[in-house]
């Protein structure tokens, strides 16, 4: 099948900086594909550009192989769109702010089967005013739900969300890919990603750094785990790096982060180089390697505070 979006070469610059610089994508149909990438890496523009909000300085977008010059109308049927904050009338209740939206599909969804597919079935003649958080960006999703489109944008759906409500919006996610349907999701939690893309793209200042799905971009790095530990003294990087199963080593506010391929070698190893040194270890921790650890080996930078 031909690709759900398609993107060469597209390049937006604004006054005092360039938000995407020569971007090239394809997201296949029914695939859930992620941009990932600190604020201000060109993710929310490349989004809108894709979903016709946006005008670019160069390059060509083809969105379910129509481009918005020609397919315009067209396209807008068959399109869901959640941006990054949307702004609903709190004085309406759910059902009429869902009817609302109906009303601009010539074949919406039944608005029974979007409250019951967002879980606001509850809810449905509270006003949006009154609702939650949580709630507000499922009601966003069901704004995107009800012309049943071919392709989703959700533009960073959890940002700002309690644990419990991120994770009912990943079920929902999860349900729009079950029914087959294209989703574009632009985050910068990697756990997200890792839970949610089938493949990601990794996006700093306006480029794709790395491209893959999660399981092969964290296999990129040659090392299943990070070994995070600090100590009262100094210690030479040459000396952690002949550690067995050690590949890599970068410094954290104090502490050293020690990617390795086999933990249960590498920490023995490192508890007694310590112990024959006589250097205390302070504090000692492991974690399987994220998506995170990926942005931070390319670019020297941890993801959050990029």
């Amino acid at each position: 099948m031909p690709p759900a979006l398609s993107i060469h070469g597209l390049r937006k610059a604004y006054k005092d900086v360039v938000a995407v610089d020569g971007l090239d994508l394809e997201v296949g149909s029914g695939e859930c594909f992620g941009l990932l990438g600190p604020n201000g890496a060109g993710k929310t523009t490349t989004i809108e550009i894709c979903e016709g909000l946006n005008q670019p300085d160069a390059g060509e977008v083809r969105v379910l192989g129509e481009t918005w010059q020609t397919g315009a109308r067209t396209l807008r049927q068959r399109l869901g769109v959640s941006l990054q904050e949307t702004q609903f009338s709190d004085k309406l209740t759910v059902a009429e702010t869902l009817q609302l939206f109906r009303s601009f599909y010539p074949r919406p969804r039944p608005l029974e089967e979007v409250l019951d597919a967002v879980q606001l079935g509850e809810k449905r003649n509270g006003r949006v005013g009154q609702l939650s958080g949580g709630q507000k960006q499922r009601l966003a999703l069901a704004c995107a739900l009800v012309s049943d489109p071919e392709l989703f944008f959700l533009d960073e759906p959890t940002t700002g969300l309690d644990p419990q409500s991120r994770r009912q919006l990943w079920n929902l996610i999860e349900g729009v890919k079950r029914a087959g349907r294209t989703v574009l999701l632009t985050t910068h939690y990697m756990e997200e990603a890792e839970q949610l893309c089938d493949r990601v793209a990794i996006v700093d200042h306006g480029k794709v750094i790395a491209l893959g799905s999660p399981r092969e971009l964290i296999a990129s790095l040659g090392a299943e785990h990070v070994v995070e530990f600090k100590v009262a003294g100094a210690v030479a990087d040459a000396e952690l790096l002949a550690l067995d199963g050690a590949k890599n080593l970068r410094r954290k506010d104090g502490s050293y982060l020690l990617e390795v391929s086999q933990a249960h070698r590498t920490v023995p190893a490192l508890l007694e180089f310590l112990t024959v040194r006589n250097l205390p270890l302070e504090a000692l921790s492991t974690h399987s390697a994220t998506l995170d650890d990926v942005f931070v080996h390319l670019t020297g930078r941890q993801l959050r505070d990029a």
